[in-house]
């Protein structure tokens, strides 16, 4: 009970570090204030908890990761706005962009602070990786189904696997990287079912369909039902890794364990409704 408390203070005090960071009045007047995943900063803290990394550097290499993965997504909001915005929207975006190159360079100057040359160079390494993987995704550009796949479990992983490497944890990474993935997939599929379009859908639909008109999102309920049984074949096969990954890694804390009982939950109900409605 000590361990949880402790656990969740420093939750909230490296959520309240980012919020200030993050803080900058002119930017949150004009651009959507960054969206803080609990789900990540869980997993990058119980990963320095679970490698025993000191007190001061743990909370850096958190706070620097998660400034970058809000950074990357900050930027994601000006791909996914709308054509045809007028000249307000259009300042909105170009500080949106603005908003994500603050967010990153905050990274950068923490690390320097701490004369961590090595975890900058992985860090980089691992943002170059992401956005090869976005355009990947975004022009619709993978030619197999695993492909796919593949290019959004690096999207959502790759820079908690940079850490991972540093920290010599690769069955940490096999857990945190599936259960990442279970998480945008889950988040695809919700917005597939209510808009009949998600980033991931159209992209797997160009693979799976390849014959039908690419530009309609007008889908049979036989085309939505194979692809939403596509994605919860790679849901389901990720679970059973992390429940695999979950074997290696004894004593894993129960906020964590909570977290992914309820994104289990959360598929089983999507599969239940999925099913119902045929």
């Amino acid at each position: 009970m000590i361990y949880l408390l402790d656990l969740q203070n420093k939750l909230d005090g490296t959520r309240e570090l980012l919020l200030e960071k993050l803080s900058h009045p002119y930017l949150l007047e004009h651009v959507e204030a960054p969206f803080i995943d609990d789900d990540r900063l869980l997993l990058l803290t119980s990963l320095m908890e679970q490698q025993e990394v000191n007190q001061e550097k743990a909370k850096n290499y958190t706070v620097t990761t998660m400034l970058l993965q809000i950074a990357l997504d900050t930027h994601e909001q000006v791909h996914n706005s709308q054509p045809g915005e007028e000249d307000k929207s259009h300042k909105r975006r170009q500080l949106t962009v603005l908003a994500g190159i603050y967010f990153s360079g905050l990274y950068y100057k923490l690390l320097a602070d701490m004369d961590d040359i090595e975890m900058i160079k992985l860090l980089a390494s691992g943002v170059k990786e992401v956005n090869e993987q976005k355009i990947l995704l975004y022009q619709k550009e993978a030619e197999a189904i695993d492909k796919l796949m593949e290019s959004v479990k690096l999207i959502e992983s790759a820079l908690l696997g940079k850490v991972a490497d540093h920290l010599d944890a690769s069955e940490w990474f096999e857990f945190a990287s599936n259960w990442l993935f279970v998480k945008r997939l889950l988040s695809e599929e919700t917005k597939f079912i209510k808009t009949g379009s998600s980033l991931v859908f159209n992209a797997l639909k160009k693979i799976a369909l390849p014959k039908m008109d690419q530009s309609t999102t007008d889908l049979s309920s036989e085309q939505q039902k194979y692809l939403l049984t596509i994605c919860t074949r790679y849901i389901e096969f990720s679970m059973t890794k992390i429940n695999a990954a979950l074997k290696k890694l004894p004593g894993m804390n129960s906020l964590l364990m909570e977290r992914l009982d309820l994104i289990a939950g959360q598929h089983q109900t999507m599969s239940k409704k999925f099913a119902e409605e045929g």
